[in-house]
């Protein structure tokens, strides 16, 4: 009889990340791996890892994800799920291929995989995909037969990844001065892309006006200023900024920027901000830096009390969040009709991602899609 809190078919799960420098060494190196193919020279890649340097060369990205990696294995095995967690990165090491290779040869054959990014993207969604399927196409060629890989949906509304970001931006509120607090904005900050890419997110239907990354975000931030006014009482003005922008000055991208929405509240007369992160999973270096360093010291230079509420990282809450996403997805593969859990307007997202969904400038194989070579 079919169960629906049974993993099979899916033997392991695989969580998927961006990776990050470990030492001063590392930092070169690892932005060549981020910037190949784009012709930067080596000068101003170590002009760009200033930021790292500021922290030893560390990126925390790798430690938050050994963390989270840890709250899932706790969390699989408090509630009896017989499903080993495997890591791999696109940057950095632990390598995605080395990953795949030590999962095939551990005899996995259905895997799920975790993307550390929650939101429909190229570089969050579909370039994790084409990553995949080079993975897969490299153990081929080694003489490994590929498994089959399929990607968790994207969790943006999960509740187990909301609540935790309502409970930081009240936190971070009541750690506000009194006299400020009831007047307090809050800004919402995901990473900036380019406004061509944020308008081919998500499925063709709805690429234009943002796109689906766009969509996700604002539905996001609703959820969490709702929720915030319905535990206070207190109606908030709030906005969805951005951050973090890279890339040549001539190509638009996604704005306002924070340390102008700072300068533009201040201005307004706003007496204090909560910056609230809901595009990043931890607090890796575009939190600490961009935030808790540039943002910070703009906000104190401008004389505008400001708090950066927490991010989701390893709460348990969002560790029993991915169980439930993955025995969603199990069931629905075995036949089963199971509830699925999201908030919002949006409702839940998509399992399989279709042709066409978060497009690279140029086609490339995808795996975890309806145009997925080993699908």
């Amino acid at each position: 009889m079919s169960d629906e809190r049974d993993p099979a078919p899916y033997d392991a799960l695989l969580l998927l990340s961006f990776g990050g420098p470990e030492g001063p060494d590392d930092v070169v190196p690892f932005l060549e791996n981020v910037t190949r193919g784009r012709g930067i020279p080596k000068e101003r890649l170590k002009e760009v890892g200033q930021h790292y340097f500021l922290f030893g060369g560390v990126s925390p990205i790798n430690d938050q994800n050994r963390a989270l990696l840890d709250a899932l294995r706790k969390d699989f095995v408090d509630h009896a799920l017989d499903l080993p967690v495997y890591w791999g990165n696109r940057n950095w090491s632990p390598y995605l291929l080395d990953t795949l290779r030590e999962m095939v040869q551990d005899g996995h054959r259905r895997i799920l995989t975790l993307a550390t990014s929650a939101y429909a993207s190229y570089s969050g969604c579909r370039q994790y995909r084409e990553n995949l399927a080079d993975a897969l196409a490299a153990l081929a060629a080694e003489g490994l037969e590929p498994p089959r890989v399929d990607k968790l949906r994207h969790f943006f509304n999960h509740p187990g990844f909301v609540r935790p970001m309502i409970d930081g931006v009240l936190a971070s509120l009541a750690d506000l001065p009194e006299d400020v607090r009831a007047g307090a904005h809050l800004a919402f900050t995901t990473h900036s892309i380019p406004t061509a890419s944020a308008d081919a997110s998500g499925p063709v239907a709805d690429h234009g006006d943002g796109g689906t990354y766009v969509r996700q975000h604002l539905d996001v931030a609703r959820l969490i200023a709702d929720a915030v006014r319905e535990e206070t009482g207190v109606e908030r003005p709030w906005e969805l900024v951005y951050q973090s922008r890279s890339g040549a000055p001539h190509v638009p991208w996604l704005e306002p920027d924070i340390c102008d929405h700072l300068e533009e509240l201040h201005g307004s007369g706003a007496p204090a901000v909560v910056m609230v992160p809901i595009g990043f999973v931890s607090d890796h270096m575009e939190v600490l830096y961009d935030l808790d360093t540039e943002a910070t010291a703009k906000a104190a230079e401008l004389g505008l009390p400001v708090r950066r509420s927490a991010t989701v990282g390893a709460d348990p809450r969002f560790a029993a969040a991915v169980r439930e996403l993955v025995l969603e997805r199990a069931a629905t593969e075995r036949g089963l009709t199971v509830p699925r859990c999201a908030l919002g307007s949006l409702g839940p997202s998509h399992d399989v991602c279709p042709v066409g969904c978060c497009p690279a400038r140029s086609p490339k194989p995808a795996a975890a899609g309806v145009d997925s070579p080993y699908a």
